[in-house]
């Protein structure tokens, strides 16, 4: 089934002359057209409404929603969040009003953004996945689903994204559901990422997003307890950059898939090691927290870039990595 081109747009448009010189940034990941690779990722803009104040949600070229369950869920207990040297931990639980909390009072909002809506499902079993994504499939403004295979499967024991078969059974099944595109949020907290990677995409996903958090724990030396309320959390920010990017370029040289780096990025040339690595696309989180801005900035870098090295389009960069050998 061919799937429609989704195009976003910036509401900072510049005057026509200035568009036919400007380099191109547009990239398009699984029939979905980005005006240029920056996504929001999921986290620290939520549903978008709480951060609209703060942020320029339409500097993004699409938005990446935090992972929707099928029934409300209150979250882990306080404190969500603890800064480190490289970033931040969080353990947050995946707070959410759950799926008719977000199709009602949510995704409306959403839809006025005017860019392309990717919503990331959480489930813990294929059948709360399959929920979500039927839902979803038939809902306006939801340009693609993301599926949260970090999320544990109570029936095995274990988190769909550390098994080969787990994540192939899950792609699978929801693939049958729906004729959105898939993208699969791979987790970095495996031996190896490759086997997952090419389970998702032989299965049916469209994408792949690279990666998720790394488990990691703060504590606090004078009361001897971990300084996040769940105890462990998932590590984002520039300390797990290298990380990302590494597992960006192990899963862009065994998939076809387009995939999304995330980790870390903050500026245009973090992006750019994403893209150089194999990723089409980019998604920015964390760095929101200290740099409202920093979407716009990453864009303005990328088209200085091109410019720079004589480039017609961002897509003459992705994978174009050179061996050191």
């Amino acid at each position: 089934m061919s799937k429609p081109v989704i195009t976003s747009q910036s509401i900072a448009s510049p005057p026509p002359d200035e568009v036919r010189q400007a380099p191109a940034l547009s990239v398009e990941v699984s029939g979905i057209r980005l005006a240029h690779p920056v996504l929001a990722a999921p986290g620290p803009l939520g549903f978008g409404r709480e951060a609209q104040s703060v942020t320029d949600l339409r500097a993004f070229s699409g938005f990446i929603t935090k992972s929707i369950t099928v029934e409300p869920r209150e979250g882990n207990p306080h404190p969500h969040m603890a800064r480190t040297d490289g970033g931040y931990l969080n353990s947050l639980g995946l707070p959410n009003p759950g799926l008719g909390g977000f199709v009602t009072r949510l995704l409306p909002y959403l839809r006025t953004l005017g860019i392309p809506i990717i919503v990331s499902a959480a489930g813990e079993s294929v059948a709360e996945f399959a929920t979500l994504v039927g839902w979803l499939s038939r809902e306006p403004g939801v340009s693609a689903v993301e599926l949260n295979v970090s999320c544990p499967n109570v029936e095995a024991g274990m988190a769909f994204g550390v098994d080969a078969a787990l994540t192939s059974e899950l792609v699978a099944s929801m693939r049958r559901i729906t004729p959105l595109p898939l993208w699969v949020k791979l987790t970095p907290n495996v031996t190896d990422i490759v086997p997952i990677a090419r389970a998702a995409q032989d299965a049916g996903a469209d994408a792949l997003s690279v990666a998720n958090t790394l488990t990691g724990m703060a504590i606090d030396i004078r009361t001897r307890r971990p300084k996040l309320g769940a105890g462990s959390g998932g590590l984002s920010g520039p300390a797990i950059r290298p990380v990302a990017v590494y597992l960006t370029w192990q899963v862009a040289r065994h998939c076809t898939i387009p995939v999304i780096g995330t980790g870390g990025i903050a500026t245009a040339e973090d992006a750019l090691e994403f893209l150089i690595a194999g990723a089409r696309a980019v998604a920015v989180g964390t760095a929101i927290i200290d740099d409202p801005t920093a979407a716009s900035g990453i864009r303005g870098g990328l088209e200085r870039y091109l410019a720079e090295h004589g480039l017609e389009s961002i897509t003459e960069v992705t994978g174009t990595l050179v061996s050191r050998s």
